[in-house]
Order: structure tokens, then sequence, then C-alpha cells
């Protein structure tokens, strides 16, 4: 144990304290969570962070859109606002968090999007509010044990499993390991496309210790094609700046690395707020190169990159995102079949409960 992590192991414990308490008071109800009418699935993590929730909620939403009038529900995380909000063609990432506005920009049209810090709060003002609503997918209510959903969905992520991290603050689990019990499926996110049985056993092995005989699955990320900000007939070069503010960058950087010359990479935490000296500094570092190279970023790092105060700045840059998202290595189909069996047990049921 590293001196860091003695200093630090006490404040571990108390957090393990506090959380196996507060969970404990929920699993004999004296804290109340509410199951109700409406189907709910949740997507979850028990570590903080960069497990793929946003690529797996997309890939739910593709899935069922077309049998469910579904609903989005997210804390909003990084929103400059407070309190429920449904999502409406004059927000932005700065008013609903960037996850929110992505799932706007992409599905808009298809679902509603809704952001709210009380997820027991936001289910029944959602279902008064558009009583159509027919399935609620929860993004990151993994330990917001007010809500009891029909289906939790455990993310865990292969290089950083959450049997190999620590509590807080030594390491980035939220809650003690024994919580992926709750989980009723296992997926273990950005993993290869090919991936041999023998390492998904030992993975698997290891799951079971704290999850025993829940159905694992193992899911990839692939990227699509690069896409401009805007409509453009000027193709991306070969050369790159890129951009994250993402949680685990190093996957995105080797995609890079394989298929563009990248000439820079800036880097910033999870879920930041560009500023306007941010794309200046971009953009002093372009004009600066002979053969002007093209901004790569991600979908989610776009999303914040729209906002009004930055169109000048980027107007004459060759700006692109990469799409991406979520499949499984294999088994796909089990998966689906799981989840839609769980929706339609729960579709079954004619009353809300409490629990």
């Amino acid at each position: 144990m590293s001196v860091l992590n003695a200093m630090l192991f006490p404040f571990s414990v108390a957090f393990r304290v506090a959380t196996d308490i507060r969970n404990h008071l929920y699993n004999i109800g004296h804290k109340r969570s509410f199951r109700f009418e409406v189907p709910v699935v949740n997507v979850g993590n028990l570590n903080l962070g960069g497990s793929g929730k946003t690529p797996t909620i997309e890939y739910l939403i593709r899935l069922l859109k077309d049998d469910y009038a579904i609903a989005t529900l997210s804390r909003g995380y990084g929103r400059r606002t407070r309190g429920l909000r449904f999502a409406s063609p004059s927000d932005n990432a700065s008013t609903l968090g960037d996850e929110p506005f992505q799932f706007y920009r992409n599905f808009g049209g298809q679902v509603k999007v809704v952001v709210g810090e009380d997820r027991a709060f936001a289910i029944p003002n959602i279902l008064q509010e558009h009583p159509g609503t027919s399935l609620v997918l929860l993004d990151d209510a993994y330990q917001h044990r007010s809500v009891a959903p029909h289906l939790n969905i455990l993310l865990t992520q292969f290089e950083k499993p959450f049997y190999k991290d620590f509590l807080l603050p030594m390491g980035r689990l939220r809650e003690a390991r024994k919580g992926a019990q709750r989980a009723d499926i296992i997926i273990v996110t950005k993993c290869t496309e090919v991936m041999d049985k023998a390492r998904q056993q030992v993975v698997k092995k290891e799951i079971e210790k704290y999850a025993a005989g829940k159905p694992i699955f193992f899911s990839f990320i692939r990227y699509g094609p690069p896409q401009p900000f805007q409509r453009t007939h000027v193709p991306i070069t070969s050369k790159v700046v890129l951009l994250s503010g993402i949680a685990k960058p190093q996957p995105l950087e080797d995609f890079v690395n394989a298929n563009f010359e990248l000439v820079r990479h800036y880097k910033f935490k999870d879920h930041h707020s560009y500023t306007v000296k941010d794309i200046a500094q971009f953009r002093d570092f372009i004009d600066g190169q002979e053969e002007k190279p093209s901004i790569l970023t991600t979908e989610k790092d776009m999303v914040r990159l729209l906002g009004p105060q930055f169109n000048e700045l980027l107007l004459d840059l060759n700006c692109f995102f990469l799409p991406i998202e979520m499949d499984f290595v294999e088994n796909g189909a089990e998966f689906d079949s799981l989840v839609r069996k769980a929706i339609e047990k729960a579709s079954a049921k004619p009353n809300p409960v409490d629990e």
C-alpha cells in the first residue's frame, strides 16, 4: 500500500460504513424504494464515470423505440439548471447536460428526454406530462435507490473492472463490490471486438464472486465514420487535432492513432465545459501549422462545442466528431430477449408497488 493510499484508507473505511448502512436501510425497508406501474430500466455502474452508459442507453433506445413510448431520465450532470426539466428545441448541453442533450439530438423526435436530480419525483411527473409513456430508461441511477427498477443493468469496464477497484477516496467505487448483487444483468464494456472464451471465463469467475448467477455479457464500442459539425463538402484531413473531455480517453486515442496522423491531443476532465479561451488555444495551434489539421472529437464533446459563443471561432475550422455505437462480442440476441421479457413482465403488473 502506497503512502497516499495508507492516508486515504481510513476515509474509505468510513465511506464503506456509510454506504453499507444506507443500503441496509433500503434492504430492510426503513428507507422507501418506489416501484412504478410503468416499466423502469436502469443502466448504472459501481465505479465513477467512463463505463459506457451513454452508448448502452442509446442501444436500448434503438432496440425498443418502435415498441414503446420511451422517456429517458438523467440527473443532467454538469448542467447549469436545476430541478425537473423536459428537453425542448431551445435546450443545449448547458441546460440539459451533455449526455441528455446527445439523446435529444439523436432521438428527440422519437423519445422524451428528461433531467431531474430526484428520480422518484420525476417519474410521476413524466407520466402526468406524457401519460402515454410506456417505458422509462434511467441513466446512471444504480445508487439512486429511491426508485426500484424492474430491470437493473450494471456496467463495468473491461480494463478497470469493479472487482479490482476500491472505495472512494482510495479508488473509484461508489459503494462496496457486493453491490453488484443487485444487478439483473451485468455488461463488461469496452472489450475488444474479438475476445476469446478463456479470457471471458476469467472475468466471469471474478464477477461471480460478488454476483453469482447473474447473466454476464461482453460489449465493445464501434466507431462510425467521422461526421462534420455542420454540413460541409470538405473532407476530414489525414492529420487531426483530437479534443476529448471524457473519463477514459485512451481507447479513443488508440483508435485515432490507428486511423489518422494525430498531431496533438487536448485532454480535459470528464464533462468539461469548454470556454472561449480553450477554443482560442486550439485555433492558435492549428493556425500555426503549415498544413491545417482537422479537429476531431467525441459526440459528447461536440454537443458542448455547439454553443453560440463558439460559432465565430469554429466557423472556418474543419470540425468532425466520431459517432459510436455499442454492440456485443456475442450473444446480443440473448441480451435483447432478456430485456424484452423483463419489460413485458413489468408491463403486465396492474398496480404500482411501494417497496
